[in-house]
């Protein structure tokens, strides 16, 4: 059987387009103290279970670059099914920064590292920077998960198509 090569170019499709085709989960990246910030994050998953890590990948020009880089620990919030409109506003450039931010939504303060875990959630993750890998445009942040919980929800947020999804 041979297999035919797609035609296709970087020219004809741009990489953006191509990934939207990947469907991922939908977290929230929070920290805590004075760089309080939070951020809609798809570029995230598990890398270890022994020790536990996760990676998550952010953007050099976001504001949570510098936050968790200054930080030293972070928290993710797994976003469920019907967390749409909290992931929608932490991905809005327009919203308020600083602490500010958080007066929107429900949340805790995470006892490990201090940052913000929104209620709702399907699970949350307390995490210790332990690595960080440059990445092209994006520093790769590698934690030692410290923490985590699972909330009450059984469905899932989605991202495809540059849209979101439940399952």
């Amino acid at each position: 059987m041979t297999v035919r090569q797609s035609t296709s170019t970087m020219e004809q499709t741009s990489l953006r387009e191509a990934m939207s085709l990947f469907a991922t989960g939908v977290t929230v990246l929070t920290v805590g103290g004075e760089r309080v910030h939070g951020m809609t994050a798809n570029a995230f998953t598990s890398v270890s279970l022994d020790p536990p890590l996760v990676l998550c990948c952010v953007a050099r020009s976001a504001v949570m670059h510098g936050a968790i880089d200054g930080a030293e620990r972070f928290a993710v919030s797994i976003m469920g099914a019907d967390q749409r409109d909290t992931a929608k506003y932490f991905a809005d450039k327009r919203r308020p920064l600083g602490a500010e931010q958080f007066d929107a939504v429900e949340w805790l303060e995470g006892p490990h590292s201090g940052a913000p875990l929104l209620c709702g959630a399907l699970a949350w993750l307390e995490c210790r920077l332990v690595h960080r890998y440059e990445g092209g445009d994006h520093t790769i942040f590698v934690g030692e998960v410290v923490d985590c919980r699972r909330g009450a929800g059984d469905g899932a947020l989605l991202f495809y198509g540059s849209a979101f999804h439940q399952v």
